[in-house]
């Protein structure tokens, strides 16, 4: 056991350990300082002044934040949660299936084309991503027309034409995050499991899905993220017809807000900051507790 000596001894080298530690990470604070503090701390200060455009003076108001969450804000903030919650539903669900049909597969050179191109799809997105799916199931798409897809009812630019195309790149980029968690799975534990008389569902119940709780979790976030922080695609493919905050913010800021609103579009940037906010202060907890099983 250890003595009081010994656990003393411990304790010094935390204790001059500590400045270290902080000196050590003294330049990625100043990094994150920089790169997002001032310009959070800007957005911030927009969203809750307004400047007297005759006199020039500043004052503290909540017209900008009460406005972000009315009308039609209100209903693009909704908009953009909602497919960005069933993007990256769908997203990960798909993702890891065809994660775990490659890692389980036996073909080297299957697994690394399936990696390489899920890294080339994953980054695949803006106007060109737009364009492709216009030219090829558009109104006047190739598929549309060969398949008569216009008289299944099938309509690009809506709600579930823009799904389609975020799954585009949220599939790939969520077989990116969950392989390396799959090859993470022990083959001795599905081996004792089978031993024990325990069905493949029941491997996956009480072993398979704890384990992979925390990557499953955290690749729901970043799909969430970054369906929610979407922008050029939904723009140059939809425009306005379906109602999201990137797009709201993107008129704001370019003038195409009625005269004393301009800073509603900073109000609008800090409502997504506070709502990626809520889906990390879900996550995290939800995340340490499933860590226990990686111990």
């Amino acid at each position: 056991m250890p003595t009081s000596d010994s656990r003393a001894a411990v304790g010094t080298r935390r204790r001059r350990r500590g400045p270290r530690t902080w000196l050590a990470a003294l330049p990625l604070l100043a990094f994150t300082g920089l790169c997002f503090g001032i310009p959070l701390g800007a957005m911030a200060f927009g969203a809750v002044t307004r400047t007297d455009p005759a006199g020039g003076a500043t004052r503290l108001t909540g017209e900008h934040l009460a406005r972000s969450l009315q009308g039609p804000y209100l209903g693009s903030l909704i908009g953009s949660v909602q497919l960005s919650a069933l993007t990256a539903l769908v997203g990960g669900i798909l993702g890891v299936v065809i994660a775990q049909a490659v890692v389980t597969s036996r073909s080297k050179g299957l697994r690394s084309a399936a990696l390489t191109a899920s890294g080339v799809l994953a980054n695949f997105g803006g106007v060109p991503l737009a364009f492709a799916f216009i030219a090829t199931v558009g109104i006047s798409g190739v598929v549309t027309r060969l398949a008569d897809l216009a008289d299944l009812g099938w309509n690009l630019y809506s709600f579930t034409g823009l799904t389609v195309v975020y799954l585009y790149f949220l599939i790939p980029l969520m077989v990116l995050v969950i392989a390396p968690a799959l090859d993470g799975l022990r083959p001795q534990w599905r081996e004792a499991a089978q031993s024990s008389g325990a069905t493949g569902w029941q491997f996956w119940r009480h072993v398979g899905l704890p384990v992979l709780a925390p990557s499953l979790l955290g690749g729901f976030v970043l799909l969430f993220g970054t369906a929610f922080a979407a922008h050029a695609t939904a723009a140059a493919l939809v425009g306005g017809s379906v109602p999201l905050v990137t797009l709201k913010i993107a008129d704001a800021l370019s003038g195409n807000v009625l005269t004393g609103q301009e800073n509603v579009a900073l109000a609008l940037g800090l409502d997504m900051i506070l709502i990626a906010g809520l889906v990390m202060a879900v996550y995290l907890p939800l995340q340490r507790r499933s860590a226990r099983w990686l111990r």
